[in-house]
């Protein structure tokens, strides 16, 4: 299922608040803040173009790491996504800003 994702899917998300699943299936709100695709990444026998997909939660969380779920438009719900947390680095530090790498 990871490899039908494109940033297509994402795309719809930018600025909507949606459910981000976290590894013990709790809800955590976010809000998708940006896709960038990253076209000089693509290897040759990938179709894909690669992209990353910026999230920032909407309420404070210790949540670091991990494989996640997404519903996202077109394909439903999508298990075994891994989500890595980024520092804040001058953003509101009550909040958790976290980043999707898909190659």
């Amino acid at each position: 299922m990871l490899q039908q994702v494109c940033n297509e899917h994402f795309l719809a998300l930018v600025n909507q608040p949606c459910p981000l699943y976290l590894p013990d299936g709790s809800p955590l709100p976010v809000q998708v803040e940006a896709v960038v695709s990253r076209p000089q990444s693509r290897l040759p026998e990938n179709t894909r173009i690669p992209f990353n997909v910026q999230l920032r939660s909407l309420q404070p969380t210790d949540f670091v790491d991990g494989l996640c779920a997404l519903e996202l438009p077109q394909l439903g719900r999508v298990e075994a996504i891994f989500v890595s947390r980024e520092p804040a680095l001058g953003r509101d530090p009550a909040q958790g800003y976290f980043n999707i790498i898909f190659n």
